[in-house]
């Protein structure tokens, strides 16, 4: 492969201009796909297998109508004062604020509190419900505009009136923090390579590579009918690895000429060497991303695909479009005081002094028992909070106070009980059943619920569809959705209801958002050890052929396993917990997105091996050019270490940008990938790596004979580019570098 990517090089390097054009035709031709696409139909979300969704299904199937469809606005109002709700300029304020939506065009219906009965106990806080013809995403402004405005006559009547549900619901926003993230690391580009063009290419390349994926995204929405949510994760994980796979490649094509070769050579072996190891971190990213699919879960297959389909994108830019701007940079990729410099000195002559990637390695040589230690005992004292980890689905009660869903869900909570928000709904199949019997099987769960006590607040009679083959049984529990008594209830009612199905035959089905979530963990749970053999176990050979050894891919996986818990502590201990959460806006804690845990293992398992491969490799090339397992160990942190912390600070920067989202998914996100970057570069690969190595010595590299002769031979080392070159090219370049004399910088 190192051979193929070579000649990719320079093939690149020298037909610079072709490259350049191919690469600007597909953004045109992707953005222009983007730009004429259908916008994807709104879905609901779905959660296929789980008895939540069975029981949404079966309401579809069987009451087509119930569900609507369209946009739902529940106006809540609350009198002040501690007065009555229904006293008379209270009522008439009411009255005056529903009357003002009831020749919206959209309105389907809207309901009158008073005659429903939708009033508090105490009576001081009731509420209408507004049903419209179309979903919230189609929702015209004017509706939306006649919406606030009825709000504004109520408040000016003297009520608060809040608005629930989606109809007002604001448009996901992440801020600007991407670009300060980006921002951050141009800074940090020029600081490693000081020079302005080697800083700016990589985000060039990186912010090409974005907008061909994310376009590309964008243009088959509508055929694959993904969500508006699809392209977050790929435009964080696009951006981040792409900056990344651009440094590396970059990195090496300096630390080439600085050894004397041409330009074209240069660019050559760089994409020969480091293109090997983008090539095979990429693969683990995407290996990550797209396993996602086996939960069996649209968004998140949808999102896990999307993200790996940018990464590809994100690799073939690093193979084709970084050589062929170096071609347009040449030797200008050092800075001017650098290239005077390389004029006036001979190349390859003297020492290189110690750099702080070399001193620090040695630390750890002289230590190594005593740095795993203090290693694996940091990282698990952060992950402590896991064991307390409460998984849910987010709802209004995780926006911010100052939205009005968060403030409606919170009057709604006080006047009618926390279990308000969150009400379970019993769907009984009676199909089959005649029409007496039915409605006593129906009235049976209902008395039978009823009798599990005060977990249950309240229960309403059956109502029935039209062909009396369904019923449906609305249950408000008596402790909020997220809390745990809540789950036991539902566990409750679901051994209840088989009893009553063995006596009547008729199947009941729990459903509503706390069973939804509920039934979303459970999934989610039952899916992750799957899932972690087949990623990891994909991942694991592939660095077997990788790093030709047994304990080194071992030793990787392991480490992930340490910097996923710790990162999932860090979240538990912000999201759950509230510290820090202040610092980092978090307004209200909560329980941790049920999708957490598998997303952040798939991600960070993929980004973890990336700072592995680019690490470990220049160790394995050194070694393999005869150096010793322990000095092997300080060359690969010489010529690695200062890329890789670079790298990884780009890749915090870029993911702490997404932690001034407004949506607190995208907030736990970003904020969890941050976390866990820093866990396995700064500590996992900075440290435990090299007192692991320096432990194992030389049975780090240790492979069976048998093994080692029926593994692909990689070369993500170079060396047999190294010889196919020499044997081509003797006495036309100058020999590889002797890897036991550091070359002169120029």
């Amino acid at each position: 492969m190192a051979t193929l990517l070579y000649r990719l090089g320079r093939t690149a390097f020298r037909r610079r201009r072709l490259f350049l054009l191919l690469w600007v035709a597909v953004l045109v031709a992707v953005g222009v796909g983007a730009a004429t696409a259908s916008k994807p139909a709104t879905k609901p979300f779905s959660i296929p297998g789980i008895e939540a969704q069975k029981a949404i299904d079966l309401l579809d199937e069987r009451s087509p109508d119930s569900g609507g469809g369209g946009a739902v606005a529940r106006v809540v109002f609350e009198a002040k004062n501690g007065m009555p709700i229904d006293a008379p300029q209270n009522k008439a304020a009411v009255d005056k604020t529903i009357g003002a939506l009831q020749n919206t065009a959209e309105v389907a219906s809207i309901s009158d509190p008073f005659s429903e009965a939708t009033v508090s106990d105490d009576g001081s806080v009731a509420y209408a419900t507004v049903e419209y013809t179309v979903g919230a995403d189609v929702l015209k402004d004017s509706t939306r505009d006649t919406l606030e405005a009825a709000v504004g006559q109520g408040e000016a009547a003297g009520l608060t009136v809040e608005v629930g549900g989606d109809a007002l619901e604001a448009e996901m926003s992440v801020g600007n923090g991407e670009i300060i993230g980006v921002a951050i690391a141009a800074v940090v580009l020029a600081i490693t390579f000081g020079a302005m063009i080697a800083a700016g290419l990589p985000l060039l390349t990186a912010i090409l590579g974005v907008g061909v994926g994310i376009a590309g995204i964008t243009a088959v929405a509508g055929i694959f009918d993904l969500s508006e949510s699809t392209s977050t994760l790929a435009m964080m994980i696009g951006l981040a690895v792409g900056i990344d796979y651009a440094l590396f490649i970059v990195s090496r094509y300096r630390s080439e000429l600085r050894l004397g070769r041409e330009p074209e050579e240069a660019a050559g072996r760089a994409v020969g060497t480091a293109g090997s190891a983008v090539v095979f971190a990429g693969l683990t990213v995407v290996i990550a991303l797209a396993g996602l699919a086996v939960v069996n879960i649209p968004m998140l297959t949808e999102m896990g695909l999307a993200a790996a389909f940018t990464v590809v994108i994100a690799v073939l830019v690093a193979l084709t479009f970084v050589p062929a701007l170096l071609g347009f940079a040449g030797k200008r990729i050092f800075g001017r005081k650098e290239r005077k410099r390389s004029a006036q000195e001979p190349v390859g002559h003297g020492v290189e002094k110690p750099n702080m990637g070399s001193r620090w390695a040695r630390f750890v040589l002289r230590r190594p028992a005593a740095v795993l230690a203090a290693t694996v005992v940091g990282l698990g004292i952060v992950a402590i909070p896991v064991a307390s980890m409460n998984l849910g689905l987010p709802d209004d009660s995780a926006k911010s106070t100052d939205t009005t869903q968060r403030r409606a869900y919170d009057v709604l909570s006080e006047g009618f009980g926390p279990g308000f928000n969150g009400p379970l709904l019993l769907v009984v199949d009676t199909q089959g059943l005649s029409a007496a019997d039915g409605t006593a099987a129906a009235d049976l769960v209902r008395d039978r619920v009823k009798e599990i006590g005060p977990s249950v607040a309240s229960i309403g009679d059956p109502a029935f569809n039209d062909p009396h083959d369904t019923a449906t049984i609305s249950v408000t529990p008596s402790t909020k959705p997220s809390d745990p008594k809540t789950e036991t209830l539902v566990h409750d009612i679901r051994g209840v209801v088989k009893d009553v199905q063995a006596q009547t035959g008729a199947e009941t089905l729990v459903g509503g958002s706390p069973a939804l979530a509920i039934d979303f963990s459970q999934k989610l749970d039952d899916a992750l050890i799957p899932y972690l053999v087949l990623v990891i176990g994909l991942a694991f050979l592939l660095l077997i052929a990788v790093f030709r050894s047994i304990l080194v891919p071992l030793k990787a996986a392991l480490g992930f396993l340490l910097s996923v818990l710790a990162s999932l502590g860090a979240v538990v201990a912000v999201f759950q917990w509230g510290w820090l959460g202040g610092l980092l806006g978090v307004e209200t804690t909560g329980p941790i997105m049920s999708m957490m845990p598998i997303f952040l293992v798939g991600v960070v398992f993929g980004l973890a091996m990336d700072y592995e491969v680019f690490l470990v490799t220049g160790m394995r090339e050194a070694f393999v050019h005869g150096q010793s397992p322990r000095e092997s160990v300080v060359s690969g942190f010489r010529h690695g270490a200062r890329v890789v912390t670079a790298a990884a600070i780009i890749m915090i920067a870029v993911f702490s940008g997404f932690i001034g989202a407004s949506d607190s998914m995208i907030k736990m996100i970003g904020f969890g990938l941050a976390a866990a970057v820093f866990f396995d570069a700064f500590i996992v690969r900075m440290a435990l790596v090299p007192a692991v190595l320096a432990l194992l010595g030389k049975s780090a590299w240790w492979l069976p004979k048998w093994l080692d002769r029926i593994l692909p031979n990689v070369d993500v080392e170079g060396e047999s580019l190294n010889k196919h070159i020499d044997a081509q090219t003797a006495g036309q370049v100058p020999p590889p570098p002797d890897h036991d004399r550091e070359p002169v910088r120029i």
